[in-house]
């Protein structure tokens, strides 16, 4: 499964949703959206790119891969 970490990455940062709307040129409902998510959204990769930049971090720091009890043997 892989998991979106927007949410605590944000509150680390201590950064609010308007402040990256504002820092992205995104109305703060698009951050909302996105933070709220536990899965990772689609999103393309100046979307990332620029979470990235603004929240100071690397994608891995976003996104967080466990395998699924399923998958293993």
């Amino acid at each position: 499964m892989i998991r979106w970490r927007l949410r605590e990455v944000m509150a680390r940062q201590r950064m609010k949703n308007i402040r990256l709307a504002e820092l992205m040129g995104l109305h703060p409902n698009a951050i909302s959206y996105l933070k709220n998510q536990d899965k990772m959204p689609r999103i393309n990769g100046d979307t990332l790119d620029s979470l990235c930049k603004y929240l100071e971090c690397t994608p891995s720091d976003l996104i967080e891969y466990t395998p699924d009890r399923s998958d293993q043997k």
